[in-house]
């Protein structure tokens, strides 16, 4: 059985329209090849929306809200975050041994070299897939430490899985490992120590 991590990213489906609007912006502006002019019109309008999104920010961080409105904490969040037009976002299922998993497609946004992942948004994955393994309801768990190996690129535009188990648990430090792969195998893999702050 899967149990989706889904319930701890519940945002407004009028704020996560918007993010899934603003993620095909943020495609659209790093592949376009239109004309000067419909850039500059595009530009004028973009500003002018901006303008209206900002007359009524919250303060601080997503995660920072004072007034609870029903959404989870994690909607701001890079990698999982409904509202956040960075996230791709991913949707971590947990099975009953304790694994995770999750399956996404990274597109424009994440290039790193020509056609691929950057190695950076790879270890973000990695991090948070990990981190998963040791988070209960809760009881948070921080990463304290994340090491990462390249074994080969990762294709941007192509669907990818990423999957992360427990290796062992010594009092408040979870030990993880997982990895980034296709049908071939892996691309990267990581393992981690993950922190339950003693209360």
């Amino acid at each position: 059985m899967v149990d989706s991590f889904a319930a701890m990213t519940n945002s407004s489906p009028v704020y996560e329209s918007l993010a899934m609007s603003v993620r095909r912006l943020i495609d659209a502006t790093i592949r376009t090849e239109v004309d000067h002019d419909v850039i500059a019109a595009a530009t004028a309008q973009i500003d002018a929306v901006t303008a209206d999104l900002s007359t009524a920010l919250m303060p601080g961080a997503f995660g920072e809200r004072a007034v609870e409105d029903g959404q989870g904490i994690a909607s701001g969040n890079v990698v999982v975050g409904a509202r956040n037009p960075t996230a791709p976002p991913l949707i971590v299922n947990r099975e009953n041994d304790g694994s995770v998993w999750t399956e996404f497609v990274l597109g424009a946004a994440y290039e790193g070299p020509s056609g691929h992942v950057h190695g950076g948004v790879s270890a973000m994955v990695l991090d948070h897939i990990l981190g998963a393994t040791a988070h209960q309801p809760g009881r948070p768990a921080y990463t304290g430490t994340l090491t990462v190996r390249y074994h080969r690129k990762t294709p941007l535009s192509r669907p990818l899985r990423a999957r992360a188990w427990v290796e062992r648990v010594e009092g408040v430090k979870t030990f993880a490992a997982g990895e980034i792969g296709d049908a071939d195998g892996p691309m990267v893999s990581a393992h981690g120590v993950f922190i339950h702050p003693r209360k």
